[in-house]
């Protein structure tokens, strides 16, 4: 289900499209615990960024639908539907969900730049053809996995110099 992972400072009822600040739309397919996805919430609450958690391209769906989103962090594992272990057959998953995340962010009137995680491929021709189709989706920034939580703090700040003029949105 969707994790909202920032703490509302004046401990009222707001949604994140409250937030007067930044919402950040945080995917990750990853078997990682403490990944840099999982660290992103604690470090930037304090500056008012507000995360919010998807699992699959579904969950995905349904926050862009309802909440502004103003940088997006897609990771090209994760599935287009969440699964239980009753309905996973013997692990077999469908890793789509990043690549309708990427769809769905350029589809907006605001397309928010977007940072792209992805899994490592296992020749050089496919790790070529992700990043282009990548790149054509509009992503700001790719990655390769696993990602240092220095090198995602550092496209975050590049995104809120490039996009915001280090003010915040509002």
């Amino acid at each position: 289900m969707l994790r909202d992972d920032h703490p509302d400072p004046l401990g009222g009822d707001q949604t994140p499209s409250d937030n007067p600040r930044l919402n950040l739309l945080l995917s990750y397919g990853g078997w990682r615990e403490e990944s840099c996805v999982d660290q992103l919430p604690r470090l930037l609450a304090p500056m008012g960024i507000q995360s919010i958690r998807v699992e699959s391209g579904e969950e995905a769906e349904e926050v862009i639908r309802t909440y502004r989103v103003h940088i997006a962090v897609v990771d090209l594992a994760i599935p287009l539907r969440k699964t239980t272990n009753l309905e996973t057959p013997s692990g077999a998953t469908s890793t789509r969900g990043g690549a309708r995340m990427l769809q769905l962010l350029r589809r907006l009137d605001e397309q928010p730049p977007t940072v792209v995680i992805r899994p490592p491929d296992p020749s050089l021709r496919e790790s070529t053809r992700s990043l282009a189709q990548s790149l054509r989706e509009g992503a700001f920034a790719v990655l390769d996995r696993p990602v240092a939580i220095e090198d995602m703090l550092e496209v975050m700040r590049r995104i809120l110099r490039r996009y915001y003029a280090d003010v915040w949105p509002s």
